[in-house]
């Protein structure tokens, strides 16, 4: 029942969004004529830095993916799915719905399965850059439900706030994060901050690569979570991109080890505009 809590948030989500439907169809009629440019997917996995940059707008965005971690501390290894479902109705806002509805965890010896926490937010733009000139947006979280599945080393947040950026620079492309979280400990609330930089470059046939440091403190442990992820991605097509690698705590109380591995996929049919 409480893994399906999380799905059932996704699709009460997207019937909010839906009625944008009849009022974006409207406002198309009197736009021009001219075939815009096919949509792309604007991955926000694997990394833990997320684009400052939206999804196309009309278009509903899936990113799934697969974490198995190791020597965190809550936990001796996990092994969870995540979802995260995107949807921009302008080209100034998006919304989100991020869940992770399964995870396989390991305390001590002890092993269950449980959901974590299911959260919705938005993200706003706030300039939109070009080239070397970034885009710089905003967001918000809050969770709506609190899992129990036991926490890695970032911890879980009731509240975030996120100040993004993203550029082009010389043929890299970087996205950086300053966040801000409200974490829990019953009865017990304490303000979380974390910076992440992500740097990456694309590589022949439809390869790329993706390097990230990133910083969060440990309010309730009294230190830092510090890591270094590597990933690579495929672009299938404009549609569907598919990742993998790994993430190096750096420090003692940093989860150890981490492998991913996921996919994100636009959806090719918009739920108003022009269709493909």
């Amino acid at each position: 029942m409480q893994s399906r809590f999380g799905w059932l948030l996704w699709m009460i989500c997207l019937l909010v969004l839906y009625p944008l439907r009849v009022h974006a169809q409207t406002a198309s009629q009197s736009a021009s004529t001219v075939t815009p440019e096919a949509p792309q997917a604007n991955p926000g996995r694997p990394t833990v830095s997320t684009p400052a940059t939206l999804t196309p707008v009309g278009y509903l965005q899936f990113e799934t993916g697969m974490l198995s971690a190791w020597r965190s501390p809550e936990v001796s290894s996990q092994t969870s799915l995540g979802e995260v479902i995107k949807f921009s109705p302008s080209r100034w806002i998006e919304f989100l719905a991020s869940s992770q509805p399964f995870a396989y965890s390991n305390v001590n010896g002890t092993t269950g399965t449980a959901p974590g926490d299911t959260s919705l937010g938005a993200q706003a733009v706030l300039h939109h850059g070009e080239g070397a000139i970034p885009t710089v947006s905003a967001s918000y979280f809050r969770r709506v439900y609190s899992g129990s599945a036991p926490n890695l080393d970032i911890g879980s947040a009731v509240n975030s706030v996120l100040v993004l950026a993203s550029a082009d620079v010389h043929g890299f492309h970087y996205d950086t994060n300053f966040i801000f979280n409200e974490q829990e400990n019953p009865p017990v609330r304490r303000a979380q901050f974390g910076q992440t930089l992500s740097v990456s470059h694309p590589l022949p046939r439809n390869f790329g690569i993706s390097g990230e440091i990133w910083r969060f403190t440990q309010p309730f442990l009294h230190g830092n979570a510090v890591g270094n992820l590597w990933a690579i991605n495929y672009n299938v097509n404009r549609d569907l991109v598919f990742d993998g690698g790994f993430d190096h705590g750096l420090t003692s109380t940093s989860t150890h080890w981490e492998v991913f591995t996921g996919f994100t996929y636009l959806l090719p049919h918009a739920l108003f505009g022009h269709n493909r």
